[in-house]
């Protein structure tokens, strides 16, 4: 290993000489902390109505105001016909459409009980699903406070009032923020080492090491040990930023989460280098590269629960290294979960690392 400080210099100098890579190792944690959390959310706001009021009275007014009330929703147009509001449901101009029926007020009055018809554009089924069912609960708080004004509601049996555990406000950013952390590291130093053997073939310089006597694991550490300490400064400063911008702090240790993430970080420095040896050019590696990081960010459950995938994804995911730290790291900011609790986690990370560290060694050959 003696050879190995000197080819750590010569890596350092290489990846400090471009100045282009220090500013996307202080700009890409800043978007993805910043910029993403603030996008990439489930909650469905700004949802556009049209209300055919066929009634036209006091109660179908107040219907009508209390959904342009909402949050979630804005009163685009109030249509005299069914036909003109579906036009503009067509065009892509409003979301839902809410028809009052002729004698609401009335039949609410006279038989207790009214019809709302709730026609609902599910091109997008997530916010179709979710509007209408934002739609129902308004519906529903309305008619409760009618009954309310003329004393129609005894007392219910039964009172249900949920509780939200981990997560009790249901924000959104505390769920991705952890996430995103993995796949910076997964951009960065997945990413970046699966060009750096194969830019030493393209440049030549990977003659010259082939006719020193420097093994083949001080030449691929001298590799990984840069993009190691490059990830751990990326987790420090992600942290900091969800903390000073979304106030988001782990629950749990965070010793914990470097720990998990220097074993994250071995293992896709890994799997990096192991494309980089197998490639001939910095173009087939990109592609390569490219093609794993899309499948593991897909199945990893950032985008879908895990739970919502085919029995066979769900085993097929096992495969997948950015499913066990995105489940740790969720677990440890949200949970606060020790150690132990996140032993089914820890463990094939670690075996996933050992392995994809020995083939990374074993697949170089000086000879090439």
């Amino acid at each position: 290993m003696k050879a190995l400080p000197y080819l750590l210099a010569k890596e350092y100098k290489q990846m400090f000489r471009n100045w282009l890579l220090p500013v996307v190792f202080i700009l890409l944690p800043f978007a993805m902390m910043n910029v993403v959390p603030r996008i990439a959310t489930q909650e469905v706001k700004n949802l556009n109505i049209a209300v055919i009021d066929c009634d036209h009275s006091t109660l179908s007014s107040r219907l009508t105001q209390k959904l342009q009330a909402s949050m979630f929703f804005k009163l685009y147009a109030v249509c005299s016909n069914y036909q003109t509001a579906y036009d503009l449901l067509q065009k892509g101009k409003v979301d839902f459409i809410i028809t009052i029926e002729n004698e609401f007020e009335h039949n609410l009055y006279r038989t207790g009980g009214s019809d709302v018809m709730v026609t609902v554009n599910a091109v997008n089924g997530m916010k179709g699903g979710l509007g209408n069912s934002y739609l129902t609960q308004i519906i529903i708080q309305y008619a409760q406070e009618l009954n309310r004004e003329n004393r129609a509601v005894s007392q219910q049996p039964v009172n249900i009032k949920p509780r939200y555990l981990f997560n009790e406000s249901l924000d959104y950013k505390p769920y991705m923020i952890p996430a995103l952390m993995a796949m910076t590291l997964m951009l960065l130093v997945g990413f970046l080492p699966a060009l750096n053997v194969v830019g030493e073939k393209e440049r030549g310089t990977i003659e010259q090491i082939n006719v020193t006597p420097v093994s083949r694991i001080e030449f691929i550490l001298s590799k990984m040990i840069p993009y190691w300490t490059i990830g751990i400064f990326i987790v420090g400063f992600s942290m900091l930023l969800a903390w000073k911008i979304h106030g988001v702090t782990p629950m749990g240790a965070i010793a914990l989460v470097f720990l998990f993430n220097i074993v994250y970080i071995f293992t896709i420095s890994s799997l990096g280098l192991i494309v980089s040896n197998y490639s001939d050019n910095m173009r087939q590696a990109a592609v390569v590269m490219f093609f794993f990081i899309v499948i593991f960010i897909l199945t990893s459950g950032l985008i879908t629960p895990v739970s919502a995938m085919p029995y066979w994804a769900q085993e097929a995911i096992k495969l997948n290294p950015l499913y066990y730290i995105m489940t740790a790291m969720r677990e440890i900011y949200l949970k606060g979960s020790t150690f132990n609790q996140l032993i089914s986690q820890f463990v094939p990370l670690c075996i996933y690392g050992a392995l994809a560290s020995i083939w990374a060694v074993i697949s170089f050959q000086k000879n090439n």
